[in-house]
């Protein structure tokens, strides 16, 4: 009964991005559409009653989402020294895939880098450093502890409605470099997220042509990363710490799904 009475005063922050057609994602994956199947009235039972349905396509990296280990390979081979020709057909991943990425719900860090520049979003290309991280902790007054969860802060969210500064054509987009993903790795963190489509530092005019980030933390370090998370309320709440509940759809042999994930604050 203790619990609930924690949590019967608690805020909960949606930290997804809403899925819409035409929402911005990238090129690489399925085009995310939704239309109503059936409508009010199409089909109407003895007592009036009446129902409508949707056809929903996406890809499993379209919206709010986690790639699973088995997304990126390197020079063949996925997280463990496992060959991706091995594991892979038309059903699917046989190992790595996102239904075995288990359910977290644990203590979540947010590195706020805009707090450590002063600026709402920063700049388009900007890549976060290992620096950046530390200030931004330090600043934040909190320790990272080895298996939690880490998101990392750039005001990115707030470009959700510009599809096209959003994706990265108007002068790349912000995010953590090769030496911040390994001072992530360093510091223990079991998964990671952040505000844009790719967990990456995209220059202007380098699309995704190479995603070191991925390769460092899922094939060599296997940790899980959510992508478009949805910080802006959280950032502006200035909470550093919070319970995060983390659940992507359990798609078998899946390499992604998208998510809803939850912050959970004290009161």
């Amino acid at each position: 009964m203790s619990l609930w009475r924690h949590l019967g005063d608690a805020k909960v922050v949606d930290l997804a991005q809403p899925m819409r057609t035409g929402m911005p994602q990238s090129p690489n994956h399925p085009r995310f559409r939704m239309v109503i199947e059936r409508r009010h009235g199409d089909m109407v039972r003895e007592d009036g009653g009446s129902a409508a349905n949707e056809v929903i396509l996406t890809g499993g990296h379209v919206g709010t989402h986690v790639d699973a280990l088995g997304h990126v390979s390197q020079d063949g081979y996925v997280h463990g020294g496992i060959e991706a020709s091995g594991i892979q057909s038309h059903l699917g991943l046989s190992r790595h895939g996102i239904e075995t990425f288990p359910p977290y719900v644990g203590r979540a860090v947010l590195l706020d880098v805009t707090a450590v520049h002063g600026v709402d979003v920063l700049p388009p290309g900007y890549e976060v450093t290992p620096g950046d991280l530390e200030a931004a902790r330090r600043r934040a007054g909190v320790e990272l502890r080895g298996g939690e969860a880490v998101l990392i802060g750039t005001g990115w969210s707030r470009e959700w409605d510009r599809p096209a500064r959003f994706t990265g054509e108007e002068g790349g987009v912000p995010g953590p470099g090769p030496d911040a993903a390994r001072w992530l790795v360093g510091h223990g963190a079991a998964v990671v997220g952040g505000e844009t489509i790719a967990f990456e530092h995209i220059p202007a005019g380098r699309g995704h042509a190479t995603l070191p980030v991925h390769r460092i933390l899922l094939v060599e370090a296997g940790v899980n990363i959510v992508e478009t998370m949805r910080l802006t309320e959280l950032i502006a709440l200035g909470v550093p710490e919070f319970l995060l509940v983390l659940n992507p759809l359990p798609v078998v042999g899946a390499t992604g799904a998208p998510v809803r994930p939850l912050a959970v604050l004290a009161a």
